[in-house]
């Protein structure tokens, strides 16, 4: 088994490099560090493989079925939003940007209106809900890893949208929670 989920690992890990090439060129990037992240919950979901469905209803999995759920709801409502701001006529160049990322249009409404990285909030609760699935200290550090290094996604998009909006994305984040509203 644990063969089985070193080389699950290993071929994510190869997949992730792919569609992360243009990020990964540029350190600064947000996409360079979203890599770390992906790379954080793939180790996470290959250390907890295992107990993924043992002991359904221990406090732990109670915990983590509840954020791995949760954890849907800011990436559809970031999705749908983003999808509906998108005009092929006016897309963003950078190539290390993913195809969703390309909109030209500061998206503030939907979930936006709340909170400026609905899809980075949901993250967040993808990788903790897969810590609580078997609670170890390696994972406490994957998922640490990872928390860090959305934190560091987020600070460098918005770098990036400032750089890009101007003006207007300063006056978006100071109305804005930046992963969960009203906390943080």
């Amino acid at each position: 088994m644990a063969r089985l989920q070193v080389a699950l690992f290993l071929l994510v890990s190869a997949g992730l490099v792919y569609v992360s090439r243009a990020a990964l060129r540029r350190p600064r990037s947000h996409g360079f560090w979203r890599f770390w992240v992906w790379e954080a919950l793939a180790g996470l979901v290959a250390l907890n493989a295992a107990g993924w469905f043992r002991d359904p209803l221990a406090w732990h999995q109670l915990i983590s079925w509840t954020l791995l759920i949760l954890s849907v709801i800011p990436l559809a409502l970031g999705l749908r939003q983003l999808r509906r701001a998108r005009r092929d006529e006016q897309e963003r160049p950078e190539a290390s940007l993913l195809e969703f990322e390309k909109t030209a249009e500061l998206v503030t409404t939907g979930v936006y209106r709340i909170i400026r990285h609905p899809m980075y909030s949901s993250l967040l609760l993808l990788a903790w809900g897969v810590f609580w699935k078997a609670p170890s200290w390696a994972g406490a550090a994957l998922v640490t890893a990872a928390t860090g290094c959305l934190l560091a996604t987020a600070r460098a998009e918005e770098r990036e949208n400032l750089r890009f909006f101007g003006p207007a994305y300063a006056a978006y984040m100071r109305q804005t929670w930046r992963f969960i509203p009203f906390l943080f």
